[in-house]
């Protein structure tokens, strides 16, 4: 054991906290997925998967897409591990000055950005959606919406800089339930701006979830006020450009906004080729856009559970370890939160593939949302599957390597991703003729493509990442996820042939192939002998047991 790690907390105790700490934030995105998905089936519902909700998706995506930078990736891997290093070796004084000048910075140039882009949004959606422009109408309604929704960026980015200052105080549940509360601001004020008082002011159901997304975003940021002053973390507004502390976090996010970005920028380098996507006779298809926005989010349910909560409560962990030299800790908690994402994301991924089509139409079809626009999100959300142990990956190894003040390694592999992925969905699209599947697969295997070079780059910056047992406990996963898969598949297939394909019938076949699925894969689990479901027994159940009072119950 390192000299300087404390007597008192030993490694695999610390990766039972970590673990505990990513059952809290599971917990928390489970419900702000939930509340996501009947967002989803509301707008499926009201909007189709046509031209208006097409407009609409852009127009949420262009600002969503620093959403996704700032909170899940560049503003928490920069900031994070600074703010942790300053509240352990410096005090809570000189953290929360920190704090308020990154506060600060965020308003006047994320500000600046909204400004900028509510006057550019039209080249904005001509740059990412040119096919919009074949359909009557389609551009001037995306432009509008996004003109709506811009200030959402700034509104998110503080909110995120808010989660990353309660993550490093060890507080991960009110930071994790703030997408809950945008999920419901944003539908239910955009309900009522667009249903009951939008026809008597002038505007339409689309503007007025445009606008719920707005207030969905202040209420996010508004959500964790309360425990950030609880912390000492009240937000005064402070200008230091000198302080080294900023000027760290300023270098890291640079590279680490490129460094985060590849996933998110290749989505969107999808849609320019989706929103182009032609039929036989020639004529631009309304739908793939959609298709496709509906699939990703709907992969973001495990992603979320799993992939951004194991991160978040990794991050502040391996930056501690990192802030006082040890490596051992680092190497031994970075080691245990890959295995449990690949533990957790293969079964995913196949089970996604497998009972995709069942999922779809039992959340979303219905209204103008058909079967056949079913059957297409599940083939996209079948190959958006396939990158998922990839997506959640990056997730925990790019942040990684900025604790240990190094975003130059994961800009380079972002930009070659992007690169990659631009010439794999032109390929997939124009030569191998698959559609919006093909630039899903184009995704999925980018993600893969990062994540192994990521785990590579730091496997040999820090001698090692107990790679052998990482191997191992891949494959045995592996084997026990494509058994699950199997009996999957086949429940599916004899539900299907009895009961046919209705709403219930998917819904009777999710009822009973996901449980047996389960039973499958833990015992298989069970029988291979995963160290992953001893570590979960120990950091999660165990505890559940003794609070609800069953201390002496076996498990």
């Amino acid at each position: 054991m390192s000299p300087v790690e404390p007597a008192s907390k030993s490694t695999e105790s610390k990766h039972e906290s970590v673990v505990r700490s990513a059952g809290v934030v599971s917990a928390a995105i489970f419900l702000s997925r939930i509340t996501g998905l009947v967002r989803e089936i509301a707008m499926a519902r009201l909007f189709g998967a046509g031209q208006v909700y097409d407009a609409f998706l852009l127009g949420f995506r262009i600002p969503n897409l620093t959403r996704d930078l700032f909170a899940e990736g560049a503003l928490s891997s920069a900031f994070v591990p600074i703010f942790t290093r300053y509240l352990t070796t410096k005090g809570k004084r000189d953290a929360a000055e920190l704090s308020d000048l990154v506060a600060t910075a965020l308003i006047i140039v994320v500000g600046s950005m909204c400004v900028l882009g509510m006057i550019f949004s039209s080249q904005l959606v001509h740059l990412l959606a040119p096919g919009f422009a074949d359909v009557p109408g389609k551009f001037p309604l995306a432009v509008h919406l996004t003109r709506m929704m811009f200030p959402f960026l700034l509104l998110v980015a503080l909110a995120a800089q808010a989660m990353g200052v309660l993550n490093a105080c060890n507080q991960f549940g009110v930071p994790a339930l703030s997408s809950t509360f945008f999920n419901i601001g944003s539908l239910g004020f955009g309900l009522v701006l667009g249903f009951l008082v939008g026809p008597r002011l002038g505007f339409s159901p689309i503007e007025g979830m445009a606008y719920g997304v707005v207030i969905g975003g202040a209420w996010q940021l508004l959500w964790q006020v309360p425990s950030l002053v609880r912390a000492g973390f009240a937000f005064r507004p402070r200008i230091n450009l000198a302080h080294p502390g900023l000027r760290n976090i300023m270098e890291l996010m640079g590279p680490a906004i490129v460094g985060n970005a590849s996933v998110q920028v290749n989505v969107m380098v999808n849609t320019n080729f989706a929103s182009s996507i032609t039929d036989a006779a020639g004529h631009v298809i309304n739908g793939p856009v959609s298709w496709l926005g509906y699939a990703f989010r709907f992969m973001q349910l495990p992603l979320g559970l799993f992939g951004v909560a194991i991160a978040s409560a990794t991050l502040p962990s391996i930056s501690r370890s990192a802030a006082v030299g040890n490596m051992k800790e680092f190497r031994s908690t970075l080691a245990k939160s890959v295995g449990m994402i690949f533990f957790l994301t293969i079964p995913s991924s196949i089970g996604l593939a497998v009972l995709g089509d069942s999922m779809i139409a039992a959340v979303y079809q219905g209204g103008r949302f058909r079967a056949y626009d079913t059957h297409q999100t599940a083939l996209a959300l079948a190959c958006y599957s396939i990158g998922l142990a990839g997506y959640g990956a990056i997730k925990v190894l790019a942040p990684a390597l900025y604790a240990l003040n190094d975003a130059r390694t994961p800009m380079l592999v972002s930009l070659a991703s992007i690169l990659i992925n631009a010439a794999a969905a032109s390929t997939m699209v124009k030569l191998a003729g698959l559609g919006h599947a093909g630039l899903a697969l184009s995704t999925s295997m980018v993600a893969l493509f990062s994540s192994i070079v990521l785990f590579d780059v730091i496997r040999r910056r820090i001698g090692g990442i107990q790679g052998r047992t990482l191997a191992g406990s891949f494959l045995k996963i592996s084997a026990a996820s494509v058994l699950m898969g199997a009996v999957c598949a086949l429940s599916s297939h004899w539900i299907g042939h009895w009961a046919g394909l209705s709403r219930l019938a998917r819904i009777a076949d999710l009822a009973i192939s996901v449980p047996l699925g389960l039973i499958v894969f833990y015992g298989a689990a069970k029988l291979f002998h995963l160290p992953e479901i001893e570590s979960a027994r120990r950091a999660l159940i165990v505890p559940l047991a003794r609070r609800l009072g069953f201390i002496h119950v076996k498990i």
